[in-house]
């Protein structure tokens, strides 16, 4: 099941600059440009750090999607 998540659309919707995300999370930009465009999924450390920067619950972050079953 593939991990979704709407970090890009939250962060836009809050006016914070991607470069001042990552440098508060203490991650590349480069590293937070592949998160957003779900190219790579964060630790469970980073993922939470995420979830706690936007006061956000989990659910919101974060989307497990199903995968199609045939």
């Amino acid at each position: 099941m593939p991990v979704k998540n709407n970090i890009q659309q939250i962060r836009k919707e809050k006016g914070i600059k991607q470069i001042k995300m990552a440098e508060d999370l203490q991650v590349t930009r480069q590293t937070f440009t592949a998160i957003e465009k779900n190219k790579y999924n964060p630790s469970l450390e980073l993922a939470l750090k995420i979830v706690q920067y936007f006061d956000l619950p989990i659910e919101e972050v974060f989307i497990l999607e199903e995968e199609e079953s045939e």
